[in-house]
């Protein structure tokens, strides 16, 4: 007997199931746990082909004083941690990081939330947003230098700065993007400014902020750590400065392989916000 697409037979003790079936969980655990460990397995992969050329080039090809090699890198980062020296200045580069990510991507969402949302006022104001987004942030660093020193508010502000225009940019281009059915239906029924505004241009601008908030991880690093590079005595800018000032190649890798984990510490950190954000669209049809 066949009902639909299951395949059945009747044996001895009963109905038992074949084919399509199985097919179908086989394939089910494929896409929720093979394809995963497939992805896994093969960035392992580059990233230990990456170390043995990077060795072989540091010892066969290149000048080790200029490339250094992955075991004078670790060598150096254990000598940091074991020491100290890691802790510290990483943990001065990471409250940068934090405070000036924080502090620019509430600014960003808030502005470019109200400023979009009124059309005659996002008009004028957009150029000279692309303007002040359109300077390099490293040629503000002097500039902050001379406002508020060189301690850690500079080096949290430049952050700051890198992060609000494209969490802003972002944001308004969200609101922008709102189906205009959605704001008519919503009013149709009723619905006050405010419904609108928290009811539908709020969760349908989610995207355009949860984009900004994950492309402006980056951008906060690079505000602190040229911050530090400019004028500090202290963190990983400081760190990179001072190896590189020693002929200490293995050093300045050391620091640039700290800046990146802490990277990718943080964009994991947004992508779960942004999964627990998302939860409430649609899925799509199969």
């Amino acid at each position: 007997m066949t009902t639909g697409s299951v395949s059945a037979t009747r044996t001895n003790d009963g109905l038992s199931t074949s084919g399509p079936v199985k097919e179908d969980r086989r394939r089910s655990w494929w896409d929720r746990h093979g394809r995963t460990t497939l992805v896994w397995g093969l960035r392992a992969g580059v990233l230990l082909l990456f170390l043995v050329l990077w060795q072989l080039a540091g010892g066969l090809v290149a000048n080790p004083m200029f490339v250094s090699n992955p075991i004078a890198v670790g060598e150096q980062l254990i000598d940091w941690i074991q020491d100290g020296t890691l802790g510290t200045h990483t943990w001065i580069t990471l409250q940068e990081v934090v405070l000036g990510y924080v502090i620019g991507a509430l600014a960003g969402a808030l502005a470019g939330f109200v400023l979009a949302s009124i059309r005659l006022v996002y008009d004028v104001f957009e150029p000279f947003m692309m303007a002040l987004y359109s300077i390099p942030k490293v040629a503000l660093a002097p500039l902050f230098i001379v406002w508020f020193g060189i301690g850690l508010d500079m080096k949290v502000i430049l952050a700051a700065v890198s992060v609000f225009f494209l969490v802003f940019l972002n944001t308004a281009a969200g609101v922008r993007d709102v189906d205009r059915g959605l704001i008519d239906a919503v009013r149709l029924m009723g619905g006050s400014n405010k419904d609108v505004a928290f009811k539908v241009v709020l969760p349908a601008s989610m995207s355009g902020l949860l984009t900004g908030l994950k492309v402006s991880i980056p951008y906060a690093l690079i505000g602190a750590v040229i911050g530090e590079l400019v004028a500090s005595n202290r963190g990983l800018g400081y760190l990179i400065n001072d190896a590189a000032a020693q002929f200490n190649t293995a050093g300045v890798f050391a620091a640039v392989v700290v800046l990146t984990a802490l990277a990718m510490i943080l964009n994991a950190l947004v992508g779960v916000l942004s999964s627990r954000a998302n939860r409430w669209k649609p899925l799509d049809s199969e």
